[in-house]
């Protein structure tokens, strides 16, 4: 996990664990991913028995988007107040990160005045100059990089549904973008096989990505043809062909993706029980089809609402470390 704040003290209580950072998925070991997973359904059992959890008491999340998000701001929030916490919303209109302070010295005032931090920006690297600089842990809540807990969120899906995802493929169909490298990441390191299929143009960005060798036996296999990806997938998993920032492509990326689609024969390709996520929102007809969004494959709202789930084992696991 990353680690870098340039020798500079913590405001966290004395015992606690060292300041650490949740920048991309390698930033945890895979036991530690064992011990998050199981912490995520401790968490989410007692949320759906309507029990109280409130281990983050007097602490305080800090937002920042520089990216707007209808389910990262609605899944920290909801999440750290479930946590007993309270939140500052921050965007880059109003506060100085719009403006001309460095990023530097944003993260030197914030990290003062809170506990964890979260940013949704655009350049992993601006995101590392924030967290080299802060006192509190800080969690990428996306960039254009990677999307760790977008990841982990649909990992912990997948083993709700279907127990462990060891040793089982995933089909990535459609662009090579921040969900794709994170997709990388994590299968190397949880011993998953990986198969990625994107137009010629969009592939996956095999050196950002850096995928470590992990705990178990992986493989991951690029294809030109997305059915041939998905043949026998244990889950199927696409995302907008146009991503935030990169509007200016959009008529270029239709015609480029469009038989990127995934639809009933990609689905009926896969393993019979093989499930369908998307990371929302979806827009459908585009890069998936309303019948295998809305079908009984499908697990995209279970996966929405983990979300939160996940993100809340995450920030009390940074804060506290391990409770048991």
């Amino acid at each position: 996990m990353s680690t870098i704040n340039h020798g500079i003290p913590s405001t966290q209580p004395q015992g606690a664990p060292p300041v650490r950072h949740y920048l991309q998925f390698t930033d945890f070991t895979a036991d530690e991913y064992a011990y998050l997973l199981a912490r995520v359904a401790f968490i989410k059992a007692k949320f759906k028995r309507f029990e109280r959890h409130q281990p983050l008491v007097d602490r305080t999340l800090a937002m920042i988007f520089e990216k707007a998000s209808t389910r990262t701001r609605v899944s920290f929030e909801a999440g750290m107040y479930q946590l007993g916490g309270s939140v500052v919303h921050l965007t880059t209109g109003d506060s100085q990160l719009g403006r001309s302070e460095p990023i530097e010295d944003s993260a030197r005032v914030i990290s003062r005045m809170t506990d964890i931090v979260m940013i949704r920006t655009f350049e992993q690297t601006k995101l590392e100059r924030f967290a080299s600089h802060s006192r509190v842990p800080v969690i990428n809540g996306l960039t254009n990089e990677f999307h760790p807990c977008q990841i982990l969120a649909d990992i912990f899906t997948y083993i709700e549904h279907r127990g462990p995802i060891q040793g089982k493929t995933v089909a990535w169909v459609g662009d090579g973008n921040n969900m794709a490298n994170t997709w990388l990441q994590a299968a190397a390191l949880l011993g998953f096989h990986l198969r990625v299929s994107t137009p010629s143009g969009y592939e996956v960005n095999e050196k950002t990505a850096a995928a470590p060798q992990g705990s178990g036996a992986y493989s991951y296999k690029t294809y030109s043809d997305p059915l041939e990806a998905c043949r026998g997938a244990d889950l199927v998993t696409t995302d907008v062909w146009t991503s935030m920032g990169y509007e200016a492509e959009n008529e270029v990326r239709r015609k480029a993706f469009a038989a990127w689609c995934v639809d009933r024969k990609m689905m009926a390709a896969a393993a019979s029980d093989a499930l369908f996520m998307h990371c929302l929102p979806a827009h459908r007809g585009e890069e998936v089809e309303a019948e295998v969004i809305d079908g009984p494959q499908s697990v995209v709202w279970d996966e929405a609402e983990n979300r939160m789930h996940v993100q809340k084992a995450l920030m009390e696991y940074l804060l506290l470390g391990r409770l048991a």
